[in-house]
């Protein structure tokens, strides 16, 4: 069984772009031969800068002969419809068969497919690849019509079996495939021939290229981290970055600079973030500090003086970078200091969010109404919460956050703390846009907690009320994100607010600030609050499913009072959820939902509700007598559980009803010829169902 070996090399890849080409290439390919008809032990792609390379293994030498038969027109068919039929299967009159079945009788024809040879599927489906290929840029060089994402310049397309190795016959716009490759653009030598996929690696690393990704980035943080570890220092660690770097050099060479000490008062955030956008460079801190006092940089060459020219270069670049940080922070703590940041709001009057939602500035002041709201809510004082939400976008307008919007909120805090305001004001400039995602830390402070879901709802109500509303996959305005911000926060706080009255008061201060009051059809969502509240029933869905609660236990919960008190709602789904883990739990709802449809039935053949009068003196049986008991001693239990809110004590005294339900369907027959017994159960049957349904609406579980 061949081995196949595939390297397109070109000019340097995006380093962005690498990963995901390495995976389309192996995907691309063996899908390819799959359908074509070859099965394969395993496939393996790399990438580096300047090649994709794909090993395929165990690859089978041709495709199976394949047999298909194929059903024709009917017996006295149209000639033309017939020879359209036996040209298309490639067959002649007297090869066809008559066959009757249930609809008369009709044509058949057995079509054989020959195998092909891998090595002709191999170069079939690498030309049908390279030409249609997916990148997300690309472009054509020369005269020829292919596109890629860079000139490609080779194509090594080997197969190897226990013949020896031979190049697959393949060209595509004039580049034919060969066994040829090179090594480091700089250091690599003259172009090698190679013969299978372990001579190409052990070749390519002589030659100065490490052809996977994995050991380039491994190399570079085994580098980084032992240069700093030897002066007492911290590598800041960035996968993002370092997968980024490893996606630049083919021969990962590690060098430690200095970082002038004029630039050392900026705040280390400052200073990561310029080196990071810039230059590419990691961050080394000292622990002690807390201060970045170096950086690492990653080369793609080797020197003879070990990397200083090459350093001072980045030195005398990165000072330059710097400066301008530098200049934008201290004039950023001027205007701080000396104005205050109300000088920044001020400016964002200007800018607008939105043109039916109005200015920055607009969006402020109902931000600050919210915050204040929501500040006994949750625990804040309320002229520190509206105090905070003014000026928590005012870094906006900061020369900072122009250059660097990724420092947005963490230069809001720094200025405020400039300003002299207080700390937690300082600290909800920064806090109040978490969490932003599913990991993010969810702030606690009363300030930043009132400010953050002020934030949160006041975009969520904004466009809303002017039905700009996420569907599909298509979320513009990260709404969705916004809502699961609102769920974390409740929950990671316990908050016990009703969202429903906040959504009304949020809704009401985007009508009465809308830019244009004339034009009311704009502001089609003001009237909605119940859209809202189920569209955060929906996230809550998805955030509670990932914490391993079923959905039917959620719509369970999510039927009963008070679903807008999310904090309540998740005390209700988890105490069912772990009532439903036990044998006692997922029983009792099968009694409940037997009790439930025998109840159902009667009342509709009836025509009456059977909810009142159930009385023990008309029981027949122990079974009976045993339920009315158990029943009222589940009531005495549940009615204070649920006054205290404790649904675990609750769930778990209606879960001692399991047995004496399943007693009586064992033993007691419903529907009784004697109609005062009939009635009598089935208002027993009522109590169970009134029992059950006011802790869940058990009607909701499955199975």
């Amino acid at each position: 069984m061949p081995d196949l070996l595939i390297e397109l090399f070109s000019e340097e890849i995006p380093a962005r772009m690498q990963a995901r080409a390495a995976g389309d290439l192996k995907k691309m390919m063996t899908d390819g031969l799959v359908e074509a008809g070859l099965t394969y032990a395993s496939a393996a792609a790399f990438h580096t800068p300047r090649r994709l390379c794909l090993t395929v293994e165990g690859l089978t030498a041709e495709s199976p002969t394949l047999k298909e038969e194929r059903r024709g027109p009917k017996v006295g068919a149209p000639d033309k419809a017939l020879e359209g039929f036996m040209r298309g299967a490639g067959v002649t009159r007297d090869q066809l068969e008559e066959r009757e079945d249930k609809k008369g009788a009709f044509y058949y024809a057995t079509v054989t497919t020959p195998g092909r040879k891998a090595e002709a599927i191999v170069a079939e489906q690498l030309e049908k690849t390279v030409r249609g290929f997916p990148w997300p840029k690309s472009m054509r060089w020369g005269t020829g019509s292919l596109r890629w994402v860079r000139p490609l310049h080779r194509i090594l397309c080997l197969m190897r079996d226990e013949g020896g190795e031979h190049v697959v016959d393949l060209e595509i716009d004039g580049i034919r495939a060969g066994r040829t490759t090179e090594g480091h653009r700089f250091m690599g030598g003259a172009p090698f021939e190679v013969t299978s996929f372990e001579d190409y690696a052990a070749k390519l690393k002589r030659a100065h290229v490490i052809l996977s990704a994995e050991e380039r980035a491994e190399h570079i943080w085994n580098d980084a981290t032992n240069m700093a570890f030897a002066q007492g220092l911290d590598v800041v660690e960035d996968k993002g970055l370092l997968a980024e770097v490893a996606g630049l050099v083919e021969w990962p060479v590690v060098l430690m600079g200095d970082i002038e000490d004029t630039f050392l008062g900026l705040p280390p955030e400052v200073l990561q973030t310029s080196m990071k956008e810039h230059q590419k460079f990691f961050s080394v801190r000292n622990p002690k500090t807390g201060r970045i006092e170096k950086f690492v940089t990653v080369a793609n060459i080797e020197t003879a003086d070990n990397g200083a020219t090459i350093l001072a270069g980045n030195q005398k670049v990165l000072a330059a970078r710097l400066s301008d940080a530098k200049f934008f922070w201290e004039n950023d703590l001027r205007v701080a200091k000396d104005a205050g940041l109300t000088a920044w709001t001020d400016r964002l009057e200007d800018v607008t969010f939105h043109n039916k939602l109005g200015s920055q500035k607009a969006r402020i002041e109902r931000i600050a109404a919210l915050a204040r709201d929501l500040a006994p809510k949750v625990g804040a004082d309320t002229d520190r919460a509206a105090q905070a939400a003014e000026v928590a976008k005012a870094d906006l307008s900061s020369e900072m956050v122009y250059e660097f919007p990724e420092l947005q909120g963490l230069m809001g805090r720094y200025y405020a703390e400039a300003a002299g305001l207080p700390a937690d004001v300082a600290a909800a400039c920064q806090e109040h846009y978490s969490p932003l995602g599913p990991s993010d830390d969810v702030p606690t402070a009363p300030t930043s907690v009132a400010v953050a879901l002020a934030d949160k709802l006041d975009t969520l109500t904004g466009f809303w009320a002017i039905d700009e509303k996420p569907t599909g996959s298509k979320d513009p305005y990260a709404l969705r994100r916004a809502a699961l911000g609102v769920i974390r926060l409740v929950l990671g706080n316990g908050l016990r607010i009703s969202l429903s009255d906040v959504i009304s008061e949020a809704l009401e201060n985007v009508g009465a600030a809308r830019p244009n009051p004339q034009d009311e059809d704009d502001y089609t969502g003001l009237d909605k609050d119940l859209d809202l509240l189920a569209f955060f029933h929906d996230r809550l869905k998805v955030y509670l499913r990932d914490q391993g609660v079923s959905h039917d236990v959620i719509d369970a919960s999510l039927a009963m009072d008070g679903n807008d008190d999310l904090t309540l709602l998740v005390k209700r789904a988890e105490a069912l959820a772990a009532v439903m883990q036990t044998e006692d739990g997922r029983n009792l709802v099968q009694g409940f939902k037997r009790a439930n449809n025998i109840l159902t039935q009667a009342e509709e053949k009836d025509g009456v509700e059977y909810s009142f009068g159930a009385d023990v003196k008309f029981a027949e049986t122990d079974e009976e007598r045993a339920l009315f008991e158990a029943l009222d001693a589940a009531d005495k239990k549940i009615a204070p559980a649920m006054q205290a809110e404790d649904f675990t004590a609750a769930m778990e005294a209606m879960a001692t009803l399991r047995a004496p339900i399943d007693a009586f369907f064992d033993a007691v027959q419903v529907n009784s010829e004697n109609s005062v017994v009939r009635r009598n159960r089935l208002n027993l049957l009522s109590r169970i169902r009134q029992t059950c349904l006011q802790i869940a609406d058990l009607t909701k579980i499955e199975g």
